[in-house]
């Protein structure tokens, strides 16, 4: 804990919008790191839909939870992203960005972790600059988690820089994959939240 009376208790300066923000990054990330188990399922199934292209996707998403079993999402979830040999899907911003993995935008990624005393946990072995990581870390950032919140510009330079060039292409893919079933709704939401996003850090003067 920093004596600095400016980064003190970062978390009661983290407006509302801000919060929600940061639930939805990580929402996603939990979603795209592993299969959810039947708490996550009925948590999601809980969710109440709204206008709008998010309230819509969690909608639908809501509706997937309340008909789907662990067992069945878990083999979509490994068609997707596992598979034999490689799942349907790649999603690491390397592969996204430059057709292999394990390239220059991961490196880029690690010096901004390194930066901001980020590293991978030991018990991790995929690479860093997979979605779901990337949705944590950016989760992480808004809210404080690993020290003081991150500024409209610093949430702005990292999501130019490892989210917005794209997240919106995967979560596109993501919905109109072939084995995707529950997670159709999750590439939807996601997508539109990228576009929100991307479009709110454009309009930002910061």
């Amino acid at each position: 804990m920093t004596d600095d009376p400016m980064t003190a208790a970062p978390d009661l300066r983290i407006d509302e919008e801000d919060r929600l923000r940061a639930d939805l990054y990580n929402y996603l990330g939990v979603l795209l790191a592993q299969p959810p188990d039947q708490m996550l399922l009925d948590q999601t199934a809980g969710l109440q839909g709204s206008d709008g292209a998010i309230g819509e996707a969690v909608g639908t998403l809501a509706k997937m939870a309340r008909l789907t079993k662990p067992a069945a999402v878990t083999s979509e979830y490994n068609r997707l992203f596992i598979g034999l040999g490689r799942g349907e899907l790649l999603p690491y911003a390397s592969y996204y960005l430059t057709g292999f993995l394990n390239e220059k935008p991961l490196a880029l990624l690690r010096q901004d972790m390194a930066l901001r005393g980020l590293a991978r946990a030991e018990t991790v072995f995929e690479p860093e600059d997979n979605i779901a990581s990337l949705m944590e870390m950016m989760g992480a950032m808004i809210v404080g988690r690993f020290g003081a919140p991150a500024t409209l510009a610093q949430q702005k330079a990292f999501f130019n820089r490892h989210i917005g060039p794209w997240a919106g292409h995967f979560f596109t893919d993501l919905e109109g994959a072939k084995n995707s079933v529950f997670y159709a709704p999750v590439g939807r939401l996601g997508r539109a939240f990228m576009e929100i996003e991307a479009e709110a850090f454009r309009m930002s003067a910061e």
